[in-house]
């Protein structure tokens, strides 16, 4: 079921992907005072906003559903991993464990978690490679997803996305807390420390896209794949990426993109695993209770 969850997100994510390039195509966005606005698409358009935004909504609602009958059948909790928490969507209070609220509800969040990193992916790249002299063809496609976030300082652009999940967990805390997924604060001061470390769980995810980035730059430098942007946008941000440790090149060995796996694994990934362990182990958590 987690795979399941997973594709669908990626729909989802693909659905919101086309709505925001509807708004990005210059001949939608066509005046007839320009000299764009004097052209018309080859071909007819296939949708409109309002039905990529509509069978988004259809999909979080219909997967609701789905989510809530194959729950109470097989006894499967929907769960959101986080990072620093993982959320079950489970209630003693219903006979089936669940309810359709509880679904709901995840389905919305287990969404709105893939939007947030996605975009917060983005912002890292586009800070990772802001000091190039010349966007390549991927980098300007990035900046024209993340509008006006793509002109602003590279602090605010990573430190905004933590602010906003951290503000969006202060607003959502009632709702988890009235379907039994969470217990009510202590205090308005551990609601807002829980924010800030469901907020730097979105540091946590770049174990995820990082080491690929490195990875396929290490397979690139090697092996001829061809020309794309795609590859050209890749080697430019494993190169910025790795400023850091661009000794560890030796002639045509080139280390440097596996001491860069290794440190992010080690910091994204071993580390935080080995503090939650050794606090398991003396009954203490960082979650603020």
């Amino acid at each position: 079921m987690g795979l399941i969850d997973f594709i669908l997100n990626l729909a989802g994510l693909l659905l919101w992907l086309n709505w925001r390039s509807l708004h990005l195509d210059p001949l939608a966005r066509r005046t007839p005072a320009t000299l764009v606005g004097t052209l018309r698409p080859a071909a007819p358009r296939r949708w409109r906003n309002w039905q990529l935004l509509a069978g988004l909504g259809l999909l979080l609602l219909l997967r609701s559903a789905f989510y809530w009958d194959i729950g109470s059948t097989v006894s499967w909790t929907p769960t959101l991993d986080l990072g620093v928490v993982a959320l079950a969507f489970r209630s003693d209070s219903f006979p089936a464990g669940i309810s359709l609220r509880a679904t709901t509800l995840f389905s919305l969040l287990s969404f709105g978690h893939v939007l947030l990193v996605f975009y917060f992916w983005l912002l890292v790249l586009e800070s990772l490679n802001r000091r190039n002299a010349e966007p390549d063809a991927v980098q300007k496609i990035l900046r024209l997803h993340l509008g006006r976030m793509a002109r602003w300082p590279w602090p605010v652009q990573l430190l905004l996305p933590l602010l906003l999940t951290a503000a969006l967990w202060v607003a959502i805390h009632p709702l988890l807390v009235s379907i039994g997924v969470l217990n009510r604060a202590g205090s308005l001061a551990h609601l807002a420390e829980q924010g800030l470390l469901v907020g730097g769980g979105l540091v946590l995810t770049l174990k995820y896209l990082l080491p690929v980035i490195l990875l396929l730059h290490l397979i690139v430098s090697y092996v001829y794949l061809g020309t794309s942007p795609l590859w050209d946008f890749i080697s430019s941000t494993a190169r910025n990426l790795l400023r850091p440790v661009q000794a560890l090149r030796y002639g045509k060995l080139d280390l440097a993109p596996l001491a860069g796996i290794l440190l992010i694994l080690l910091a994204l990934h071993w580390l935080p695993n080995y503090v939650l362990r050794k606090l398991l182990e003396k009954n203490l958590t960082l979650w603020p209770q």
